[in-house]
């Protein structure tokens, strides 16, 4: 990487770097579709609602394997970067180990609190049996997607990201096919559809383990001596990670609550439907800043801000075109798109009617995410802090709590556009004081 190429080629090293991170974060979520899919055709609505009911506990589990993991290939890339690769590999070692125990901890915690989550969300019936059959087995399934993503991590800081996308597409085909299998062929139900998603997430551990037995050139598994200082530091690196899925998972909590209660189990299921989508447009945000932010970094830390300003520009711009053309095709895919998970009229006419006020967002969300990235890549760890909080968080939470109480359904599509739209103002207000600054550096 050197100025001179970024300068000239713009365009190309930004999608040379976010290319394979859209496809990593597109497979993720091509399987949480699928699983829709497979759970929406062979077990239900309920299914479906009942599967979106736990998100929240995806999300705690996202949430603390990114902070330990983030936080520790870090620290162990600095350690490399100095030359010290004995320390590098302990930090390494004691990364995992740490992911293990806290992953594998969190799933004895969620065993106590089963009953009384249901309770609060008034998952009965159908939907709490199927919440009951999935995540009892997820609660397996869950650590090892957590330590997966953390070897994952260490995999792209060996620099072979190449090895771990290949891990990733076979992780989403296993799933498809077992999806298929234990919930088509021996009609499972919920129960196979988490079995499935074990199943392929044990296959893929397997394919990791091998990598660091036989291929990995810097990091190898053994002893270590566990340092408290060591895991404080490393937690506090990754925090910020931690609170924004943290926030995404108490957003989610609140759309359930909110909905169960003026909608129902139908209400739910075509919310779920829905964010099928949207969570596919997040990953394609993602990708892209996870793309844009080394090299924005580089420029800025080269103080070519102008540099660094216009990679931040180019990439809003294919975000924002990318938010528009999957606004078009699901507005377009609205009358039929409902119908692929569940034969429901009422549900389909929810979907349907909702979808273009839901998608919407994508408008301001791409340009909301993007600029959040920027500032992190740029050291302003306030400015994506109030971004994120304020999309993912409190804006949010503002409007899941009042405008379903005044709108009904409408009011629940209208939470998310409503919310970028507000943060959109918070993003332009700190870009127009970055703009001010720039001009200031520059004379």
């Amino acid at each position: 990487m050197n100025l001179e190429e970024i300068r000239k080629n713009q365009a190309g090293m930004i999608l040379k770097f976010s290319v394979p991170a859209i496809i990593s974060m597109l497979l993720t979520a091509f399987i949480t579709v699928a699983d829709g899919f497979f759970m929406g055709n062979y077990v239900g609505k309920e299914g479906i609602a009942a599967v979106n009911l736990g998100l929240p506990i995806v999300y705690l589990y996202l949430g603390v394997g990114l902070m330990i993991s983030i936080g520790g290939v870090a620290m162990a890339g600095m350690a490399l970067g100095a030359g010290q690769k004995e320390a590098s590999n302990h930090m390494f070692r004691q990364t995992i180990a740490a992911a293990i125990a806290a992953s594998l901890l969190l799933s004895c915690v969620m065993l106590s609190v089963f009953t009384p989550m249901l309770s609060f969300l008034r998952a009965e019936g159908e939907a709490g049996r199927y919440f009951r059959e999935y995540y009892w087995i997820m609660l397996l399934e869950l650590p090892v997607m957590v330590v997966n993503s953390s070897f994952g991590m260490f995999i792209r800081g060996e620099g072979n990201p190449g090895y771990f996308l290949k891990v990733t597409v076979l992780n989403a085909l296993l799933n498809v096919v077992f999806d298929y299998l234990f919930a088509g062929c021996l009609t499972w139900g919920a129960g196979g559809i988490a079995a499935a998603s074990l199943l392929a997430a044990l296959a893929s551990l397997l394919c990791i383990l091998w990598y660091f037995w036989k291929r990995a050139s810097i990091y190898r598994l053994g002893s270590f001596r566990f340092s408290w200082p060591l895991f404080v530091k490393s937690m506090l690196n990754g925090s910020s990670e931690f609170i924004g899925e943290m926030s995404t998972g108490l957003a989610m909590f609140a759309y359930n609550f909110v909905i169960m209660r003026k909608i129902g189990v139908d209400g739910v299921t075509a919310f779920t439907i829905a964010g099928y989508g949207a969570y596919g447009f997040s990953m394609l945000v993602v990708g892209f800043g996870q793309g844009a932010s080394p090299l924005i970094s580089f420029a800025y830390g080269a103080k070519e801000y102008e540099l660094a300003g216009a990679l931040r520009k180019r990439t809003n711009c294919y975000v924002f075109w990318a938010g528009a053309a999957v606004f078009l095709a699901m507005s377009a895919a609205s009358g039929w798109y409902g119908s692929l998970f569940v034969q429901n009229e009422k549900i389909e006419e929810m979907v349907c009617s909702g979808m273009m006020i839901f998608t919407s967002a994508f408008f301001f969300a791409g340009i909301n995410g993007i600029t959040s990235f920027y500032f992190t890549a740029t050291g302003r760890a306030l400015e994506s802090a109030v971004i994120s909080l304020s999309r993912g968080l409190v804006v949010l939470l503002i409007c899941i709590f009042t405008l379903p109480a005044l709108f009904g359904m409408t009011g629940v599509w209208m939470a998310a556009p409503v919310t970028e739209a507000v943060t959109l103002v918070i993003t332009l207000v700190f870009l127009g004081r970055e703009m001010r600054f720039a001009s200031c550096r520059n004379a």
